[in-house]
């Protein structure tokens, strides 16, 4: 018989995993949300702690500091982690040494640093279940889905970051959104937010708040993005195209090691005609959204 944890839901909460520069923190807050934010880099959380100031000395947010690691993170000091900074992309921190090290070969430099290790499923039993849990965590995101299926109640709506580096591993995530009762997904490209989102009026989740998204911000989420809502068959298939666009022309696809003569201008029109084909823009980085099936009909 398996057991879950009775811990309670609370609708006016958000989980913001990947704090960053506090970006979509400061959306969810001014939007009237509670937020609790998790957050790797020292440098990072100092800068939110200022940025975000009054939000914190309100109680409004809460900001939890160290790594989230999985059950197969095997360290000397059980509550130490190692963490990779990122020197030039500062979305980029990871504990992943595999993600490091692509992170090298696309000419950036990391440090690493020992972090406070983070159980998640122990952060949940303490501050609750939220409304909508996002997740960027570089390549750990999936470690937080695990740990809600210790949970009776789930997220309303949750964000990831898709590995578009693997469809197996795409399939996979959908697999275990599918498990945790998600019966409805969307696929986000997270590069062209800031040109492409704006926040409905009137507001469809929270307040309405007039923001301008700066690149690299998450965006809209729950019954606030535009789009059909699609069955698991439909995001695989939306995620096929995506992953080809990936191993054609993403950071590590086959076309950018060409170096013959006009290779470049072959790389940018096999973007242009796989974005035409898809309606966005080619490769891309996405966010898969996922709508729990308490929630279907809304």
């Amino acid at each position: 018989m398996t057991l879950f944890f009775d811990t309670p839901k609370h609708h006016d909460l958000i989980y913001d995993v990947g704090l960053h520069k506090g970006e979509d923190a400061e959306f969810y807050l001014r939007k009237g949300f509670r937020v609790v934010a998790f957050e790797a880099d020292p440098d990072l959380i100092a800068s939110c702690r200022e940025r975000l100031k009054e939000f914190i000395a309100n109680g409004q947010l809460t900001i939890i500091a160290g790594a989230i690691v999985g059950p197969e993170v095997i360290t000397a000091d059980p509550h130490k982690v190692r963490f990779y900074t990122n020197c030039d992309v500062s979305v980029w921190g990871t504990i992943s040494s595999a993600r490091a090290e692509r992170n090298a070969r696309l000419g950036t430099s990391s440090k690493a640093i020992e972090v406070d290790a983070i159980n998640f499923a122990d952060a949940i039993r303490k501050h609750g279940v939220p409304y909508f849990m996002k997740i960027d965590i570089e390549g750990l995101d999936t470690v937080c889905l695990s740990a809600l299926s210790e949970f009776k109640e789930r997220p309303t709506y949750i964000s990831l970051e898709s590995d578009k580096t693997s469809f197996g591993n795409i399939e996979r995530e959908i697999d275990l959104f599918t498990k945790l009762g998600y019966s409805s997904f969307k696929a986000v490209n997270q590069s062209i937010i800031h040109l492409s989102q704006s926040p409905p009026y009137p507001a469809r989740e929270g307040k309405y708040v007039a923001q301008c998204f700066e690149a690299g911000s998450s965006g809209l989420f729950g019954a606030e993005l535009g789009g059909k809502w699609k069955s698991r068959h439909e995001i695989r298939s939306q995620y096929r195209f995506i992953c080809l666009g990936y191993f054609l022309v993403g950071d590590d696809g086959i076309m950018r090691k060409w170096r013959f003569p006009g290779a470049q201008l072959l790389r940018r029109l096999t973007g242009r005609v796989l974005g035409l084909f898809m309606h966005t823009y080619v490769p891309g980085w996405y966010d898969t959204h996922a709508r729990h099936s308490c929630a279907d009909g809304l």
